[in-house]
């Protein structure tokens, strides 16, 4: 299937669809845990860019990275995006939330295709197990990746904000040993 004939096909589905590059591969439900890491991720975005050129967007929005087309769990665009477009194609920062059945793709097919669309600065993949993000970053020709976790604070120069990993995980539980460690603060 053609990039074009995906995006024909797609506004006549009532569910969302992200296209690999070679075909249509339905997008599934997300625990609470996702959406709450999803959820705080937006407000603490929002709260940081207001006022400024560049803007977060949900997953409602679709993006065009190297051939595909995905709807990441957020993303920040700082070019102006008129209110009827349907796919942004220059996203600065990407952001998943693993799940278990989305895990390998985020960390291997949409890090290539982030690493390889030129726009993308920065990609941060967030841990739904603990406090840990994955964060590639371009640094020159490279495409670098870090861990940050625990009580860290998120930098993200591109678009000139940071996060303490503690905010987008407030109010969200771990089992375990980390469970006392990112517990609701209060």
């Amino acid at each position: 299937m053609s990039l074009e004939a995906f995006l024909a096909w797609e506004e006549q589905q009532d569910l969302r669809w992200e296209f690999d590059g070679f075909e249509p591969v339905a997008m599934t439900g997300g625990t609470a845990g996702h959406s709450a890491i999803q959820r705080n991720l937006i407000f603490a975005l929002t709260a940081r860019l207001r006022g400024k050129p560049c803007q977060p967007y949900t997953s409602d929005l679709k993006i065009m990275v190297a051939g595909s087309i995905r709807y990441p769990d957020a993303f920040v665009v700082c070019s102006p995006v008129s209110r009827d477009t349907l796919v942004v194609t220059d996203p600065v920062v990407v952001f998943e939330v693993l799940s278990p059945g989305t895990a390998s793709t985020d960390i291997g097919v949409k890090n290539q295709e982030y690493r390889d669309t030129p726009s993308i600065r920065r990609y941060v993949i967030l841990s739904q197990d603990d406090r840990r993000a994955t964060v590639f970053a371009r640094e020159g020709d490279d495409w670098v990746g870090r861990i940050v976790a625990g009580e860290k604070v998120l930098e993200m120069p591109e678009i000139g904000i940071s996060v303490p990993l503690a905010e987008l995980y407030e109010g969200v539980s771990f089992d375990g040993a980390a469970a006392g460690e990112a517990g609701v603060e209060g």
